[in-house]
């Protein structure tokens, strides 16, 4: 089956977590985190829950693992913590619980950020994408820029087909 049919299969509205992971910003000040979730409604998805968490792993992982939990959300989208500085914690805490990592995630964002953005600053993101049971995870750096690539060139792309393929 080609990929244009496995995307014209996929259900079309897909029920998302939104999480932040943040020591700073509040739901007002939230741009990444209210970003993602205006994309995705725009998109015609469902944002069923949003949450701001510290750069704390067991915070960070209590949030996943809630929405893991939950059967109505299929995709959890996580922004912020993903760099190299001693707080940044989400890539430690998310890629010990999935059980399938879509590498190419990562490699295609820091292509694209190097390519259309940042330029050699990219090597710094540690983007990570893959699955944890059912739920499909994609966590991007916590700045607008980076949320608008990963989400424009990456995510809505692909996000109906991953939760189908996760689903089969």
């Amino acid at each position: 089956m080609s990929e244009q049919e496995h995307k014209r299969l996929a259900k079309q509205s897909i029920v998302c977590k939104v999480i932040t992971v943040s020591d700073t910003r509040e739901k007002q000040t939230d741009k990444s985190g209210q970003l993602m979730q205006e994309m995705l409604t725009s998109a015609g998805h469902f944002v069923a829950g949003y949450e701001i968490v510290p750069d704390e792993q067991q915070s960070i992982r209590t949030c996943i693992q809630a929405g893991c939990d939950d059967s109505n959300i299929e995709a959890i989208l996580i922004n912020g913590g993903t760099g190299i500085s001693k707080r940044d914690v989400t890539i430690e805490t998310v890629a010990p619980m999935l059980d399938k990592e879509m590498t190419g995630f990562g490699e295609l964002f820091r292509m694209l950020s190097y390519t259309e953005d940042i330029g050699s600053a990219a090597i710094l993101s540690r983007a990570i994408a893959g699955s944890c049971r059912e739920t499909a995870i994609f966590t991007t750096p916590g700045s607008s820029g980076a949320v608008r690539l990963a989400m424009n060139k990456l995510i809505l792309p692909e996000l109906c087909h991953v939760v189908r393929e996760l689903n089969k």
